[in-house]
């Protein structure tokens, strides 16, 4: 029989998260059970609880940031044991079959991979997320988290970790390149972390020096503020790569021209709004544009060993479940150093 598991949920688009229940299916035989400890926020969340992104399926329970502990497995199960510390990012099954799915980036199924939340199952089941106390999954999709990582740090690497993690590694970062991340928040941080571990000369431009003491102590070489009209001339031509990790409007132009000759500037951040450039910006320096999404499981556990082996975690603020709501307004005025995660025994 499927359990009744407590969780919080939104009714509706923009309400109140309330202490409710929902069902978790049974456990079969290729699936993992897993009490969940910490459940992080994402701005995505925020997004879709509030059905910033199209039409939203609710009631919603959000969290794609899922650490915790394998309380059953079932009978065909070979990753994980019960008692294993592991965690959930923001997808649970693929179609296993496609081209994309069979390269292990099974982030970018052809047919659609199953969001952890605010989706559907291939069979039409709602899916719901982290901020409930249990969850079931097949065991292809968890991921284990090694023990140099404490879970609550931990569970923010399942998104914010994997989504700088995925492009610094595509594009080359390692000793003598140079690195800039845009922006200095939940992506933005551990981006630092994560390009400094990787040997990079790692810059941070955000629109202020408020940060900066904690982006130098972080990892940072380097700290401009985008607000300053002599940074960009200043940066000209500095840079292998650019991780943009804001979702606001931004002048293209001005940050492309700070990439050096076959630079590229990836967005991992979200705009709500189409952003425009000059042909031209690229077109001098064999520059390009580009964009990344999370990562498949593979490199998902490359990243958690990674961040395990160089003593990196989120920078978190632990918040109970009825917190919730003040946290969300609190990251939409960029109020949080560096990532909410919700002690979910609080539900």
């Amino acid at each position: 029989m499927p359990t009744t598991v407590p969780a919080l949920v939104a009714a509706s688009a923009g309400a109140s998260f309330e202490r409710s229940t929902i069902q978790r299916r049974d456990v079969g035989a290729h699936d993992v059970q897993i009490d969940i400890a910490f459940a992080g926020i994402c701005h995505s969340d925020i997004h879709q609880a509030r059905e910033e992104w199209g039409k939203a399926i609710f009631p919603m329970v959000p969290g794609h940031e899922i650490a915790g502990v394998v309380t059953e497995v079932g009978s065909e199960v070979t990753k994980h044991k019960v008692g294993d510390r592991v965690g959930i990012g923001c997808f649970v099954d693929s179609c296993r079959e496609c081209e994309n799915c069979l390269a292990g980036e099974e982030q970018f199924c052809v047919k659609g991979n199953v969001p952890t939340y605010n989706g559907r199952e291939y069979t039409g089941e709602e899916t719901y997320g982290g901020y409930s106390k249990q969850i079931v999954a097949n065991e292809n999709y968890v991921l284990s988290i090694p023990e140099g990582i404490a879970l609550d740090e931990a569970a923010p690497l399942l998104c914010a970790g994997i989504t700088t993690y995925s492009p610094l590694k595509h594009w080359g970062t390692g000793p003598g390149t140079k690195v800039a991340v845009v922006g200095m928040g939940g992506l933005g941080h551990m981006a630092v972390k994560i390009a400094h571990a990787m040997g990079a000369e790692v810059t941070v431009i955000s629109q202020t020096l408020s940060k900066q003491e904690d982006g130098l102590k972080l990892g940072a070489d380097h700290y401009y503020a985008s607000s300053d009209p002599s940074t960009f001339d200043e940066l000209k031509s500095s840079f292998d790569l650019i991780i943009n990790t804001i979702s606001a409007d931004m002048d293209i132009d001005a940050y492309a021209r700070t990439l050096r000759l076959n630079g590229t500037m990836v967005f991992v951040g979200l705009p709500e709004n189409p952003q425009s450039f000059r042909a031209g910006s690229l077109i001098m320096g064999r520059r390009s544009l580009a964009g990344s999404n999370i990562g498949g499981i593979r490199e998902t556990q490359e990243m958690l060993d990674f961040c395990a082996e160089h003593h990196i975690g989120a920078e978190i603020e632990t918040i109970s479940a009825d917190q919730v709501d003040e946290a969300y307004e609190r990251v939409v005025a960029s109020k949080v150093r560096y990532r909410f995660v919700i002690d979910t025994a609080t539900i």
